[in-house]
């Protein structure tokens, strides 16, 4: 079968493969191969460095080096070999450890590869590679992509923060708000959703503790070695939080605080690109058209919200893996079983879906515009939205049935703003108040609004 990405299964190899290719070096199964190999590695030099264990030695600096450069050497034929050998021992961890010796084999090393993976089990490497491949291609890839889509939606909420326009609960016309003011709540609601998911990269767990967690095979070994105190410092050398207590796997409570941080983040962007939607349906926003670009097949004038809609459905797809990861990962029968292996391995599908709805959304904003002259008429189309205003003035000078004063009269109704003038005319109340009320008009009724926006800044 070709591999042209037109023969691919799935569509973030196939029609989105440009898009997500920065993550392949770090979620493909070479990835997880090449994130394998750095902790097999790192975990010989460490344990040649260890006193207590005597069937080794120091390393030299340039044998330290040749082993780091396996990592950084590693490349497709490499990785290939690996492939070729598990066809072998069916068994990926184990293929990858041969791999190593091989490796070794014919080197200075070569007398100390009965070190390599020593008293571990497959979840000792396992569980330290996805942790590192994950915090790697969110810390490297999806965040980047997150901050260059909010650099754009907080650059439109700062030059906009002014701009008056209608809002509207339950889809009617409501009490006048600013453009800037609603684009800098999805930039809020979205940072404070990427400072938990930064937490959480910051916080990942993992465990180095043999076969059941309770280093039996290292102590069998040598019982005078402190092997927590290793543990503890070899985890957090690879930039992690130690977890000592755990069965043969981590447990995967720190991986679903991240996937559920970055659900949460989705939330809140699927709920902005369905308002963005919305706006440049009503024409608060325009789209600036691409030459070349086509938005219907039969309808010529078609400037279609594809970016805003095609990050709806990544966003919902990325969301449903990590629902199933929330629910899955932490569950496993007594010491473990392999039911969270294949799921995973789609780690990489629900960060490729988030990569391309941050995308689009970047895509989607960079192309739209505010139609002023709209957004205007629209919000003079409604002048009934200032007999809160007028309400509110009204208790405040005492009268309590204000509020049904003004539901009689404007509640249903089709207002001008020339009908609420005379309205005002006909109230009991000091000229100097009247006065105040007149000065009130859709356009002016916007509050703190653009102060509110202001607290959102573009870096």
């Amino acid at each position: 079968m070709s591999l042209d990405p037109l023969f691919a299964i799935s569509p973030l190899d196939g029609r989105y493969r440009a898009t997500v290719e920065p993550l392949s070096a770090c979620v493909s199964e070479y990835g997880l191969q090449r994130h394998r190999l750095h902790v097999e590695v790192e975990y010989f030099i460490a344990l040649a460095a260890c006193p207590g264990v005597t069937f080794l030695r120091p390393l030299t600096e340039a044998e330290t080096g040749f082993l780091r450069g396996l990592v950084t050497g590693f490349d497709l034929s490499a990785a290939q070999r690996v492939k070729a050998i598990e066809a072998e021992t069916r068994h990926d961890v184990k293929a990858l450890e041969r791999y190593l010796s091989e490796q070794l084999a014919g080197t200075s090393l070569d007398g100390l590869r009965a070190g390599i993976h020593f008293g571990l089990t497959s979840e000792d490497i396992n569980n330290l590679a996805c942790a590192l491949l994950v915090r790697r291609a969110v810390q490297e890839v999806v965040l980047p992509a997150l901050d260059s889509a909010l650099g754009l939606l907080e650059g439109l909420a700062d030059s906009n923060a002014a701009l008056p326009m209608l809002a509207r609960t339950h889809g009617q016309p409501a009490t006048p708000t600013t453009l800037g003011k609603e684009l800098a709540v999805f930039a809020a609601r979205a940072r404070a959703q990427q400072a938990a998911i930064q937490a959480a990269l910051e916080a990942l767990p993992g465990k180095l503790n043999g076969a059941t967690g309770g280093f039996n095979a290292h102590v069998a070994a040598y019982p005078d070695v402190d092997w927590i105190a290793f543990s503890q410092a070899f985890v957090a050398g690879l930039g992690l939080r130690p977890n000592l207590l755990t069965t043969q796997i981590e447990p995967g409570d720190g991986l679903v605080a991240l996937f559920d941080a970055l659900a949460r983040l989705n939330r809140v962007l699927l709920d902005l690109a369905q308002d963005m939607w919305r706006y440049i349906s009503d024409g608060v926003f325009r789209q600036r058209a691409v030459a070349g670009e086509v938005g219907s097949s039969t309808m010529p004038h078609k400037v279609n919200p594809i970016d805003f809609e095609n990050a709806e459905g990544n966003l919902e797809l990325a969301d449903a893996l990590f629902g199933l990861y929330a629910r899955r990962l932490p569950v496993s029968r007594l010491q473990r079983d392999l039911s969270n292996s294949t799921v995973l391995r789609t780690i990489g599908v629900a960060l490729g879906h988030s990569l391309l709805a941050y995308t689009g959304l970047r895509r989607g904003l960079d192309r739209i515009a505010p139609d002023a002259a709209r957004i205007e008429a629209d919000l003079r189309a409604h002048p009934e939205v200032i007999t809160e205003a007028i309400q509110t003035i009204l208790r405040r000078e005492g009268r309590a049935d204000a509020y049904d004063l003004l539901k009689d009269f404007s509640r249903g109704a089709e207002l001008t703003l020339a009908d609420l003038r005379r309205f005002i005319e006909t109230l009991d109340v000091p000229e100097a108040v009247k006065a105040e009320l007149r000065q009130i008009a859709p356009e002016n009724y916007t509050g703190l609004a653009a102060r509110l926006a202001g607290l959102i800044r573009p870096e």
